[in-house]
């Protein structure tokens, strides 16, 4: 073949692959992601708090910009952390505080307000306790906290950790617990141990318990079913699910609460009920992104002393997250 026809040939070839190359990647580029790997943007704490934040922020931000700190500034300064259901002894405890030192102006009042409430929730355990081979964390709270998907939430942090969970359905009573419960699992890659529509949740939450020490995972996340708290043979029951998973795991690392945040001071009665009956070691506070009342967060470790270890912000996967005073308050006060 001649020489100048076979170098010819040759550039044509390289050009019919650029210009398919070209082609392929301007297709892909047209393409929307896939939905099972596309992510959405993560909202800031600031944005995902916002109702409650707009109902401080549009009473405070009035208040703060004064330079008259008088006692009708007090006084409503006192009235807006109640709106927003921080509890009246905490906010007469805050503002009373913030009063004391006197600040110069409002942009003083500020700051000092923020590391007040903070102060209000320093130096409490928020860590998650997971010890046993394998470690047990109990889930309790009426239907429709979201505890069930909290559940799940909790295991994919968990997975994200290499630590390895499976999941006991052990509420039997409500017929689409353990579907959606399996959904979610599947979403986060673990697995669910079940029983029959009706079954002795004791008996599913021994069964999670075994398969989780069979299989030499690290961690079993029992669900419970939505109990009434004024409810004794439903707590009673509850009782008996722990008292089975303290003797075969010898202790309990974790017994979550989950409170929907939109609920407010009513979640309050809620905790001592479940307190008293199995021993709620952390709060999981959800919601707090579709109420103006977050300030519970505040109300609800005050008056019972324990802590709270997550907050919903979301429906999405990864919208319950650890919870960390300052960046709450942060989020919910500053400018």
């Amino acid at each position: 073949m001649d020489t100048n026809l076979w170098i010819l040939l040759v550039a044509m070839i390289a050009l019919v692959a650029i210009v398919a190359v070209i082609v392929v990647n301007r297709s892909r580029a047209g393409k929307p992601a896939s939905p099972s790997t596309a992510r959405a943007p993560e909202r800031g704490l600031r944005s995902q708090l916002s109702r409650t934040r707009s109902a401080i922020g549009s009473r405070l931000g009035d208040l703060l910009g004064s330079d008259t700190l008088d006692d009708e500034f007090w006084d409503e300064l006192e009235e807006v952390l109640i709106a927003a259901d921080v509890g009246v002894s905490t906010s007469t405890v805050v503002v009373n505080d913030v009063r004391k030192q006197h600040p110069a102006d409002g942009d003083e009042a500020r700051r000092m307000l923020e590391e007040s409430l903070i102060a209000q929730m320093s130096g409490r355990d928020r860590s998650l306790h997971l010890e046993g081979d394998p470690a047990v964390i109990l889930v309790v709270g009426v239907n429709g906290t979201g505890k069930t998907t909290s559940i799940a939430k909790i295991a994919g942090l968990l997975g994200e950790s290499d630590q390895t969970a499976v999941l006991g359905a052990a509420d039997t009573f409500r017929a689409a617990a353990d579907e959606q419960l399996r959904a979610w699992a599947d979403r986060v890659g673990v697995e669910v141990v079940s029983g029959e529509p009706g079954s002795d949740p004791a008996a599913v939450a021994y069964d999670a318990y075994r398969k989780a020490a069979d299989s030499g995972a690290d961690v079993v996340l029992v669900d419970t079913a939505g109990r009434l708290h004024s409810k004794t043979n439903l707590m009673d029951e509850l009782t008996k699910v722990a008292r089975v998973l303290r003797r075969e795991a010898g202790e309990i690392g974790e017994v979550l609460l989950v409170l929907d945040g939109t609920t407010g001071q009513n979640g309050i009665s809620q905790a001592r009920s479940f307190t008293e009956s199995v021993g709620v070691t952390g709060i999981v506070l959800t919601k707090l992104d579709g109420t103006a009342r977050g300030g519970v967060a505040i109300a609800v470790e005050q008056e019972l002393d324990v802590p709270v270890k997550y907050i919903g912000v979301g429906e999405g996967l990864h919208d319950l997250v650890p919870f960390e005073p300052r960046a709450f308050i942060e989020a919910l006060l500053e400018p």
